[in-house]
């Protein structure tokens, strides 16, 4: 749980900046920092996928995951509910309807993505929250930005974080008994891979890239290493 309280300490810390200073910082220096984040996001992923014992399970685990992610619709699915609860949630009082969209717009960001479940799922498996420590550095600025704009909703994003978040991170911990060391290395592997596609696709903005369709890659590839190890007895 130490990813996410640092996650929401940041967060807060961002959004009050952002109510007291943000819009007074220059557009340029924001570019340059979201840049700087993205190189050394993507600089994480290549470490995370160089743990990998069998680049091949990694392979098949993404080409598998991908396919589902497809079918199911994984990113569009993501999408759809962002636009569903904002249009749910507008309402005639500008004041009310500023606080809403701040609410949302920063829990969905800040939760429904590949980074969030990914970096949980670290914490709660080996209890390394480096990643989640990289995501709180970008949900600061984000949250910097929000709230110079869209008030003080963006704060109690805060709660989401912590129940969400955090409830990903400690059912993953029910489950590090039968996950074996090779299993971990493939996923978080895999997770590199997803963590570069975020970068080029959303920091660096490079390309456009369904990261959120790679997602079932973190369940398959982890099953294959199991399944190979089991063939091989």
């Amino acid at each position: 749980m130490t990813g996410t309280i640092i996650n929401i300490i940041t967060v807060l810390i961002g959004g009050i900046l952002g109510i007291l200073f943000g819009s007074r910082l220059p557009d340029k220096l924001k570019l340059t920092i979201i840049t700087a984040l993205g190189l050394f996001t993507a600089a994480i992923g290549l470490q995370m996928f160089l743990k990998t014992e069998n680049p091949i399970i990694v392979l098949g685990g993404l080409l598998i995951g991908v396919l589902l992610g497809e079918w199911w619709r994984i990113e569009d699915g993501l999408q759809n509910l962002g636009a569903w609860l904002e249009r749910r949630f507008a309402a005639d009082k500008e004041d009310s309807n500023r606080f809403v969209r701040g609410f949302l717009t920063a829990s969905l960001l800040f939760c429904v993505g590949p980074m969030t479940i990914l970096g949980s799922i670290q914490d709660g498996l080996t209890g390394d929250y480096s990643l989640l420590a990289v995501k709180s550095v970008l949900d600061g600025f984000a949250a910097l930005a929000f709230a110079s704009s869209l008030g003080i909703g963006v704060l109690f994003s805060a709660l989401v974080i912590l129940f969400y978040q955090g409830g990903i991170t400690l059912l993953a911990s029910q489950v590090q008994t039968i996950v074996t060391t090779q299993m971990m290395n493939e996923m978080t592997a895999s997770g590199g891979i997803i963590l570069i596609a975020l970068s080029l696709s959303n920091l660096l903005e490079i390309k456009k890239i369904r990261a959120g369709n790679f997602l079932p890659a973190l369940i398959v590839t982890p099953l294959i290493a199991a399944l190979m190890r089991w063939f091989i007895k």
